[in-house]
């Protein structure tokens, strides 16, 4: 029998409503909008592709809304790192002319979303080739260059386009001759305590028996001994200062109580992916949702303040090196435990050698960074991983030149095995980056004297 016109428009009409109401639940009431995604998110953005208006508001695509939404997150980090190829340079109109070839004054020019194809090693989108734009002739300017393709541009020990200090010649000259491991080879030590105490005018630090003595508890609350024992207490930071008094006490703190006094370390924490989830209001992050090689049995661990320096223990130490090896199971990861770093740490730690000696995990990912440029300034832990991470030429200039010369710098960065496994031997290859600054410094004197 022949169902009618009416009754199959009746289907028809049934089944979209059940479509639509599928799919908007899917939209308006859970995170797993993953139905909507045209595409993968590139590494940095796959934690929160699913909070859509991060870059998508109103406007939509429109250019403006996306570029406004890249300088919301990543235009401070434009500004510190001196950008090589800033807005300005394509808004003045002496170079009007580039834009014909690319119109780098918009991020999505060279960065586009739910593009896989387009992923590099780096974990970025960019377009294989995007230097020859403007620099096709580089060759006649720079004869060393003869022969090589634009796709190798962004190679460890080349250019990077947004933050190049670490390349260019008058830094490389200045560096040229500097042995691979510097005489007086010591990172920066961070000393909070000291900056918090003088400025809440504190004399000393407290013993765990004077601050039991002088603590005042709610009723019903004991005293954590690992609370008494930490430098929190000795600098005289009292239960009230991160769970509030009486009726307003908070059982567990979160990183907006740790912000009024570590406000460097909570912004930089927000900043990274560790912590980019709860700045767009979302659930804390999970090594689940991680696309890295980490330990099963923390999959469905929430990382907050504190998940790293523990509820009351705050040992930093501890934070620096094992609680960064118990979520990360990668090669280079496990391989830390059997390089000269991990060597050098453990002796600083047994006292055999002096503060600064030895070099963590957080050393070279999340480094002591001075607050301003001015001399004497004081020193925070950068949180956000991503600062010395990608492209890692950026960890040259505030973690390996504190311990390595310039031009093994580049080499061992070059070196993917070497990082593999932890920087445990020396560079299998030469990175020329040097012998081209000095070779062209060399030539630019000898013209120059034709004229002396």
């Amino acid at each position: 029998m022949k169902l009618s016109k009416k009754v199959w428009w009746l289907v028809w009409l049934t089944g979209s409503m059940v479509l639509a109401t599928v799919l908007g639940m899917q939209l308006f009431t859970s995170e797993q909008k993953t139905y909507f995604l045209p595409g993968k998110t590139t590494h940095g953005h796959h934690q929160i592709e699913l909070q859509c208006t991060v870059c998508h508001s109103s406007g939509f695509n429109s250019e403006d809304v996306l570029q406004n939404a890249c300088m919301d997150c990543h235009g401070e980090e434009l500004k510190e790192a001196q950008d090589s190829h800033p807005r300005s340079k394509f808004t003045n109109p002496r170079n009007a002319s580039l834009l014909a070839n690319l119109d780098a004054r918009q991020c999505i020019a060279c960065h586009v979303e739910h593009r896989p194809e387009l992923i590099t090693s780096m974990g970025v989108s960019q377009p294989i080739g995007v230097c020859a734009h403007c620099h096709q002739d580089i060759a006649k300017d720079r004869p060393s260059h003869e022969g090589m393709g634009f796709e190798t541009c962004g190679n460890a020990g080349c250019h990077n386009f947004h933050d190049n200090r670490a390349l260019y010649e008058d830094f490389l000259l200045a560096h040229a001759d500097e042995p691979a491991m510097l005489e007086d080879a010591k990172r920066p030590v961070r000393d909070f305590s000291s900056a918090w105490m003088e400025d809440h005018e504190i004399s000393a630090m407290l013993s765990p028996e004077q601050v039991e003595a002088q603590t005042t508890l709610p009723v019903g609350q004991g005293m954590p001994d690992d609370w008494a024992h930490s430098s929190h207490a000795a600098a005289q930071v009292q239960c009230a200062d991160c769970h509030g008094k009486d009726e307003a006490w908070l059982p567990k703190p979160d990183h907006q109580a740790c912000e009024s006094c570590h406000k460097n370390e909570v912004r930089t924490f927000m900043e990274g992916k560790h912590g980019m989830r709860l700045a767009q209001g979302l659930s804390p992050m999970t090594p689940a949702m991680s696309e890295l090689n980490l330990h099963v049995e923390k999959a469905h661990t929430e990382l907050t303040c504190n998940t790293c320096h523990g509820a009351h223990e705050f040992n930093t130490a501890k934070a620096a090196v094992d609680k960064c090896l118990g979520c990360h199971n990668d090669e280079h990861s496990n391989e830390y435990l059997r390089s000269p770093h991990y060597d050098l740490w453990r002796k600083e730690q047994k006292g055999e050698l002096p503060p600064g000696s030895g070099v963590t995990c957080a050393t070279c990912h999340m480094p002591a960074t001075p607050t301003s440029k001015r001399e004497g300034a004081p020193v925070f832990i950068d949180h956000n991983q991503n600062s010395t991470l990608r492209p890692n030429e950026k960890m040259i200039r505030p973690v390996c030149l504190n311990c390595h010369g310039l031009g093994f710098s580049i080499d061992a960065l070059a070196d993917p095995e070497l990082i593999e496994h932890n920087f445990n031997g020396q560079p299998a290859e030469h990175i020329p980056s040097i012998d081209m600054a000095i070779e062209r410094d060399q030539k630019s004197g000898a013209r120059d004297s034709l004229y002396d």
